[in-house]
């Protein structure tokens, strides 16, 4: 009988053991994770390209873990849970799929987590999925903000520098780029929006420092495959914001350099071709969206420094356009070294605010 009673306690210690270490499997393509941006979604992976792309649960659990590796180079993620980014979990995915401890230790009842993309879109990113801890159970999504906002820029808007300690040299380490402090990402919060980015560093409406300009880039699912195109139907934005030509105003300005003599040859473009170019840009995002607010920005760094022409070419386009839906708003020039850190990303985001509260009507 004693020996009846060891082997059902140990049973039961068994069976306890099994049940306290259990896992809920959430697959990518599970209709309960909400994902933001352009994320292409299989039943057992899906694929983030873009910075500020993003995928969020609602549970129940004691801990989550997510299954993870980026093509091209390391990739970095904010792991947020609770809406609480001042605890937030900064990770970063390369080669080999690992599984990331996202969350631990979480108290007994509802919680929410937020996979949220910092770096640049030159990572491809593939998520396997999550697993979560203890007594499990995934809830449907929160219903999605009817507001929605989606961003095209360069470094600026993609985050580049952000969390470049002070005092050290900037690099264009992917480790560095944070798109959640950024002007765009701390607009969309504000609004409580949607919020779509399409952003690289680097990259120019005219010319870029690689090959690759907006024009030829925007449409796209994958930012580096020609045939992986983004279907438009999928999010239409209230209001969208352009932040580009920084990096036509280097390049414009440098015959010597390889895009520019692949661009234009041996001559600078003319103030015709560029305000042509930038115009040409926007009519094609008016075309994509027939009633978006479309906000022309440019700045904070040295396009709007005392003396450039560019915020003119950029008034020159829009008057062009004639619509009443297309505003110009520009950042000053910050006038320090580098990109802007969160402070002055901090900065222009008051100020777009602030612009969209008297120009926009949600």
């Amino acid at each position: 009988m004693n020996k009846i009673l060891t082997a059902l306690t140990a049973l039961a210690g068994l069976f306890l053991s099994l049940t306290c270490s259990a896992q809920l499997a959430v697959k990518p393509g599970n209709a309960k994770i909400a994902y933001m941006g352009r994320v292409k979604t299989g039943a057992d992976s899906a694929l983030m390209y873009w910075p500020g792309s993003s995928a969020t649960i609602s549970f129940n659990g004691t801990g989550v873990k997510a299954a993870m590796k980026s093509r091209r180079e390391p990739g970095y993620y904010y792991a947020i849970v609770d809406s609480d980014a001042s605890k937030a979990f900064k990770f970063g995915a390369d080669s080999s799929r690992k599984d990331f401890v996202l969350a631990s230790g979480l108290p007994a009842g509802k919680h929410t987590l937020q996979l949220f993309k910092l770096s640049n879109n030159t990572s491809k990113d593939v998520f396997y999925g999550f697993s979560i801890d203890g007594d499990a159970k995934l809830f449907d999504p929160a219903k999605p903000s009817k507001r929605k906002i989606e961003f095209y820029g360069n470094s600026i808007t993609a985050g580049h520098g952000v969390d470049v300690p002070p005092g050290m040299k900037e690099t264009g380490d992917p480790q560095y780029f944070n798109n959640y402090y950024t002007y765009a990402a701390l607009t969309a919060r504000h609004y409580q929006a949607q919020y779509s980015c399409i952003a690289r560093s680097g990259i120019g409406i005219m010319v870029s420092w690689f090959p690759e300009i907006m024009p030829e880039i925007y449409d796209r699912l994958d930012p580096m495959d020609p045939g992986s195109q983004w279907d438009f139907a999928k999010y239409t934005p209230d209001v969208v914001v352009i932040n580009l030509f920084q990096n036509d105003y280097w390049i414009v300005n440098s015959p010597n350099n390889e895009q520019f003599k692949r661009r234009f040859g041996n001559d600078k473009p003319t103030e015709e071709f560029i305000i042509n170019a930038y115009q040409n840009f926007v009519a094609g995002i008016r075309a994509k969206y027939p009633k978006a607010q479309i906000i022309c920005a440019l700045g904070n760094m040295n396009a709007t420094e005392t003396g450039s022409k560019f915020p003119g070419y950029i008034e020159q386009a829009v008057a062009r356009l004639k619509d009443n839906k297309i505003h110009t708003c520009f950042f000053p020039y910050k006038n320090t070294g580098g990109h802007p850190n969160k402070a002055e990303q901090q900065q222009m985001a008051d100020q777009l605010i602030s612009f969209i509260d008297k120009a926009v009507k949600w």
